[in-house]
């Protein structure tokens, strides 16, 4: 462990997180805002923010859980040094970068991860995961979607049901009204649980270095830096991505918008609880899917549906990947 980093570099380490942060913010905000700008109930600078307001105030919303899980439930906080951390911040943002170009909405949660696992295991080998917490994380990735999916399909038939006997101008008024609501509480899980992604790397680095004493915590400062940085990324917005989410998945209604957005909340609510960090984009996408289908299943376009889910799969292993290249960079030029 590198005890002895200086506060030069601690400094810019935890700056290093930080643009990750706002990268992620920047990266995710298609997820906070696809719904509502593809619906038309609010224009793009607008709807930007209205959901960087709340990805900022979830830190007074929810606890801690997930930050404690992505600084000790993922590698071994005992292999945590700074050059484990600046090669795993590489790994994320360079993953982050290349999609964002490209508009495909993958995770920024699971290029974190991923950064850790292969910068942790090129410094310490296999021993360096936390099998538990990493089995946790990565069985999110199937269930997060799934749960989106499910839980927009069960409130599309709801909705449906409820709004029979309405006009469809009744309907699309009230819920060009709601998806207010709905993007909100959206945008408060988004906030929720990908800050805290942040949260947990800088104070693990800070533990790593003796600064936190002999108990792990998130210092408040932290806490507000982490909310800053995504609700100011999510400012500068990801129009690319907005495009893919929004438009290209499916056609969306207000009432569909408000199912997906109301379904993938729900999920994040949950998963942020329980500790679990879930990517966001899977979680809205699988919404996403799911109000798609429930019209009928030729309204999803499946292929583009498809490229989304082969960028999941590689996120991981290629930002892991990256990050060890980093880490191994990093010791020959020491």
């Amino acid at each position: 462990m590198d005890a002895t980093l200086g506060l030069p570099v601690l400094t810019i380490l935890i700056a290093v997180a930080l643009l990750f942060d706002f990268l992620n913010g920047l990266h995710d905000a298609a997820n906070s805002i696809a719904t509502i700008v593809s619906t038309r109930v609010l224009r793009p600078q607008y709807a930007v923010f209205w959901a960087a307001f709340f990805n900022f105030v979830a830190f007074a919303v929810f606890g801690l859980h997930v930050a404690n899980t992505i600084g000790t439930g993922i590698i071994d906080p005992s292999v945590v040094d700074a050059t484990v951390i600046f090669a795993a911040l590489v790994g994320a943002i360079a993953w982050n970068v290349i999609t964002w170009a490209l508009g495909i909405p993958s995770s920024s949660s699971h290029a974190l991860i991923g950064g850790l696992v292969g910068a942790g295991m090129a410094k310490a080998g296999i021993s360096a995961a936390v099998w538990s917490g990493l089995t946790k994380t990565l069985l999110a990735i199937v269930l997060s979607p799934l749960v989106g999916f499910l839980l927009a399909l069960v409130l599309v038939a709801i909705v449906s049901w409820l709004s029979v006997r309405s006009t469809p101008f009744a309907v699309d008024r009230a819920f060009r009204i709601l998806q207010f609501a709905s993007a909100s509480l959206y945008s408060l899980g988004h906030g929720g649980n990908d800050a805290q992604k942040t949260m947990g790397i800088i104070a693990v680095l800070l533990y790593s270095q003796g600064h936190l004493g002999d108990t792990f915590e998130i210092p408040f400062w932290v806490v507000l830096a982490c909310q800053s940085a995504m609700a100011l990324g999510t400012l500068m917005g990801g129009w690319r991505i907005v495009r893919t989410m929004g438009l290209r998945i499916t056609k969306l209604t207000p009432m569909q918008g408000f199912c997906a957005e109301t379904g993938g909340a729900a999920t994040l609510f949950i998963a942020t609880y329980l500790g679990v960090p879930v990517s966001t984009t899977h979680t809205i996408t699988g919404a996403i899917v799911g109000v798609g289908a429930a019209r009928r299943l030729s309204a999803v376009r499946w292929n583009v549906a498809s490229s989304i889910v082969y960028a999941w799969m590689i996120t991981i292993p290629a930002s892991a990947a990256v990050a060890a290249a980093t880490y191994w960079l990093v010791q020959i030029l020491k």
